[in-house]
């Protein structure tokens, strides 16, 4: 009886441990209805099946791009998704992140973000400048829209109160811009965008232009940014889309463990087909695009990709 009282010792002692060792990590998305919370979704389902026994990963909705870095700063999350231009501002600390500069590294690339902005079709808008004295649902505070718009406003000689914004989920913005409740919706995601496909169903949607040259002047004066032409049949518009985005990153605090973030990679980028399988805008990574990041890749993912060539 002694023996066994023993071993039953010995074995609750090891599951103690193993429990005690075990690692729950949090990934920050953004909100609902956009690219980021089904990625950060399907990313946690791979952590979970491969990076091995005591380590297990949830996807949590957050403000979004902007906010992400911030919240690996505080220790909210431990992996996030923010977009490469945020990602090289965390990293300097300017623009949102100028309280202080934020040791970020790259885990790996993922798809890129498009800026969707939209109207219903007749409404009258056709042109960013259109959207001087008009209702829009601009995303999220903490999104990767306010980004953009902070870049595209001055650009245009507008400001945040040349419109009336509205700060809702992507989500809700689109089902807004559909119910004739604001004049224009955005949203910074990957496409098909839940949101706007959402809202495409019942309401004739239509794409704000840049005028003439604009969106060249745009790029040319972030190299951070790229233009990317969306076909008429991705949400079944007149005319095919013609926007501004940029390439997302995913990426960790520079302290994380290397053996811990080498097997987040590894589960990762090793298993892209099943990524793939299960979100759509997985087929849009390119591992190569790893090794040409604006941000340092952590030791651990160095290790990993260079095992790669």
């Amino acid at each position: 009886m002694r023996m066994r009282g023993g071993l039953l010792a010995a074995l609750a002692a090891m599951v103690m441990a193993g429990a005690a060792g075990a690692q729950e990590l949090r990934i920050g998305t953004a909100s609902l209805g956009g690219a980021f919370y089904p990625m950060g979704q399907a990313i946690a389902n791979l952590v979970n099946k491969y990076a091995g026994a005591g380590i297990s990963m949830v996807p949590v909705v957050t403000g979004g791009s902007v906010q992400n870095p911030k919240l690996l700063a505080s220790g909210e999350v431990e992996v996030a998704i923010t977009n490469n231009n945020l990602a090289v501002l965390a990293l300097a600390g300017k623009g949102p992140y100028g309280d202080g500069a934020i040791d970020l590294r790259a885990v790996g690339a993922l798809h890129p973000s498009v800026l969707h902005m939209m109207t219903l079709k007749g409404s009258g808008i056709e042109t960013f400048e259109d959207l001087k004295g008009k209702r829009v649902a601009v995303g999220p505070a903490g999104g990767g829209t306010m980004g953009f718009l902070n870049f595209l406003l001055p650009l245009h000689g507008m400001s945040m109160d040349d419109i009336s914004p509205s700060f809702l989920s992507y989500s809700d913005g689109f089902s807004q811009l559909a119910d004739g409740n604001v004049d224009a919706a955005l949203a910074l995601s990957g496409y098909p965008a839940g949101a706007v496909m959402q809202a495409a169903a019942g309401a004739e949607l239509a794409y704000i232009r840049f005028s003439e040259g604009m969106l060249e002047k745009a790029v040319e004066s972030n190299p951070a940014y790229g233009i990317y032409e969306l076909p008429a049949e991705v949400y079944g518009t007149a005319n095919p889309g013609r926007l501004i985005g940029v390439d997302n990153v995913l990426v960790v605090m520079a302290s994380m463990d290397a053996g811990l973030v080498e097997r987040i990679t590894a589960a990762i980028y090793d298993h892209l087909d099943e990524l793939a399988a299960e979100n759509a805008y997985g087929r849009q990574i390119d591992p190569a695009r790893s090794m040409k990041l604006p941000i340092p890749l952590h030791d651990g993912a160095a290790r990993y990709f260079a095992r790669q060539r």
